[in-house]
Parts: C-alpha cells; sequence; structure tokens
C-alpha cells in the first residue's frame, strides 16, 4: 500500500488590539494572511507561529482553531512543472506579542488592515472564502473542501 501524501499547513488570522488583521503580500499569490507548510518534526503551533515570523516580521500566539479547509485538486507549481499534491490547511485565530512588520523572501509587503477592508485586497478565492469564513465564526469549527485549479470550486461547506 503506497502512503498518501498531502501537505498539511496552517493560517494565522493575527487580530490586534486595535482590531486590524496582519496581512503579507506574496510573490505569486497577492494578499494574504500569513500562513504555510507545517515541517517535518514540528507541531502545528510552533508552524504557525515560525510562519508569521517569517513572513511579516510580527512574533504571534496561537489563540483558537476557527476551521480545517481541504483543497482536493492536485495542480502544478508555479514552476508549471511540480504537482503540488491535496492540502490539509488549519486557520487560528492568533494575537501579536511583538516583533515588527518586514518582508521576507516569500512576502514583498507586510501591514496591518483594518477587519473590514480585508477583502478589498484578498483576491485569491480560497483565501476570500477563509476570511470569510472567521469573519462569520460563531464557535463552531468550520469544514470546507474545495479545489482552486483550474478555478476555485467550494465542494462541501459545514461545521463541525
Amino acid at each position: 500500500m503506497a502512503m498518501p501524501t498531502h501537505i498539511v499547513a496552517v493560517g494565522g488570522i493575527v487580530e490586534n488590539e486595535q482590531g486590524n488583521i496582519l496581512l503579507v503580500k506574496t510573490h505569486d499569490g497577492g494578499w494574504v494572511f500569513p500562513g504555510g507548510q507545517v515541517e517535518v518534526g514540528e507541531n502545528l503551533m510552533d508552524a504557525l507561529s515560525r510562519e508569521i515570523k517569517e513572513e511579516s516580521g510580527i512574533d504571534a500566539v496561537v489563540s483558537y482553531l476557527i476551521g480545517v479547509y481541504s483543497n482536493t485538486g492536485v495542480y502544478k507549481w508555479h514552476d508549471g512543472v511540480t504537482d503540488v499534491p491535496t492540502k490539509v490547511m488549519l486557520d487560528y485565530v492568533c494575537k501579536p506579542v511583538g516583533g515588527e512588520l518586514c518582508t521576507s523572501e516569500e512576502t514583498s509587503e507586510s501591514r496591518w488592515v483594518a477587519k473590514d477592508k480585508v477583502l478589498n485586497m484578498v483576491t485569491a478565492q480560497a483565501i476570500r472564502t477563509r476570511y470569510q469564513a472567521y469573519l462569520d465564526f460563531d464557535g463552531n469549527i468550520n469544514y470546507m473542501a474545495y479545489e482552486t485549479s483550474p478555478k476555485f470550486e467550494l465542494k462541501l461547506k459545514r461545521t463541525v
């Protein structure tokens, strides 16, 4: 039996005391909330804190889980050759505890954005959908399955 291959990733919606949300501008995907792949031997919380720091310069603590998402589509990476496997992503609300805004190898800009202006900046439909789930969060964990390529298609949406 072949072992399944999935990317496990985490996303952090970092909200400061003024109610602003941390966004980073990626080189390939536009404005997003920070996050990325969990590395081998790393737990989810440490991975998310690391990704937020790497992408934005902000130190953050993970507060609570708001959503679990599956991107069930397999598609080509930005190089047009490499297959990207299916993904399981977990989104958390986080609080900033220090650091200074900066950029990284992955980001060209980072900034705090008013909560009600975030959707004006984010263009990727999957990220928009996940951010809307944050805005609508009522204490129940969101679960969504979708594909992002060739176009965004929501396959399942429910709470668990």
